[in-house]
């Protein structure tokens, strides 16, 4: 059982790893259908989270799926408005009426 977990710990640390030099390395110019893609992958995660929770198996289980939703909503809501923020710079701005 400590075995398990511990293996499981290490891949998620190696995985965190992995994600921050992959992100870091992402232009700019990318980062807008990158954040779209996120959010998808977020909104399956928010899913999956509440199947877990629903489920009621233990209150540990229902615990963590709840706080798994919670996180993956931040998740989303950030994305989807950081996402609107980097399109408002692509818009023009009304010109201004000279009198």
């Amino acid at each position: 059982m400590i075995a398990e977990l511990v293996s499981l710990l290490v891949v998620f640390v190696l995985a965190m790893f992995v994600g921050f030099e992959v992100i870091t390395k992402v232009p700019a110019t990318l980062h807008t259908p990158l954040m779209s893609g996120s959010n998808a992958i977020s909104g399956i995660t928010i899913i999956g989270a509440l199947i877990v929770a629903g489920r009621g198996d233990s209150r540990v289980t229902s615990v963590l799926g709840l706080i798994a939703v919670i996180f993956a909503m931040i998740n989303v809501v950030g994305g989807f408005m950081v996402t609107d923020r980097m399109l408002e710079m692509f818009k023009k701005k009304p010109e201004e009426k000279r009198s």
